[in-house]
């Protein structure tokens, strides 16, 4: 078969998508990421299924399974593929980076069906084990790399060296998580100008 030479889906007589394995192939992985968000956009997270996007996107429901082994890591594929518009901000110093860092995601999330679609995940998350699972695993990794923000500001000696970069990423974004969860997007600058300034006081050399 053509896929299995050059690493692009088949479709059967039905004009479904036929899996090539493990190995996701770019075209169908955007396929159905593309079926997901608008499913997600038409009928919101109470309306989102497997089998939905599996239909939309013409695909078999045990590749979808294979590459997003829930419902709420696809939702959380779909979410984390709009966020990547946010670029990392180096401002040169890690009040300047915390502050980028809090504008840029509450904007993003006030701003964009992304933050009701967030807010979702993580009700979802209150009395779905599996869920809550997988959102701890992104919240992990989401972790990690806004700790660069701390792990650049070691190495330029503004703050202290036994602080701990991940926990202070987290500490960081739970400001942000908070004020999601309440619906209180609409901080102005001062508010995060405080914030920050309180915060970055008790990481300091």
């Amino acid at each position: 078969m053509r896929g299995e030479r050059d690493g692009t889906d088949d479709t059967d007589a039905s004009g479904a998508r036929q899996s090539i394995g493990a190995r996701r192939n770019p075209a169908s992985a955007a396929a159905i990421l593309d079926a997901a968000e608008a499913l997600l956009a038409e009928k919101g997270l109470g309306g989102f299924s497997i089998e939905a996007v599996a239909r939309a996107a013409r695909a078999g429901k045990p590749t979808i399974y294979r590459w997003w082994p829930s419902r709420t890591s696809l939702v959380l594929a779909v979410y984390q593929r709009s966020k990547q518009v946010l670029p990392e901000v180096d401002t040169g110093s890690v009040a300047g980076d915390c502050r980028a860092f809090l504008t840029s995601l509450l904007t993003y999330w006030r701003d964009t069906p992304s933050g009701q679609l967030f807010r979702s995940v993580v009700a979802e998350a209150q009395h779905n084990t599996e869920a809550a699972e997988v959102l701890a695993a992104y919240s992990d990794e989401r972790h990690n790399g806004t700790a660069n923000i701390f792990r650049r500001a070691m190495a330029r000696g503004e703050i202290r060296a036994d602080i701990d970069p991940v926990l202070a990423a987290e500490m960081l974004a739970s400001f942000a998580r908070g004020r999601l969860l309440t619906g209180r997007l609409d901080a102005p600058p001062a508010a995060i100008e405080r914030v920050v300034d309180q915060f970055v006081g008790g990481l300091r050399a």
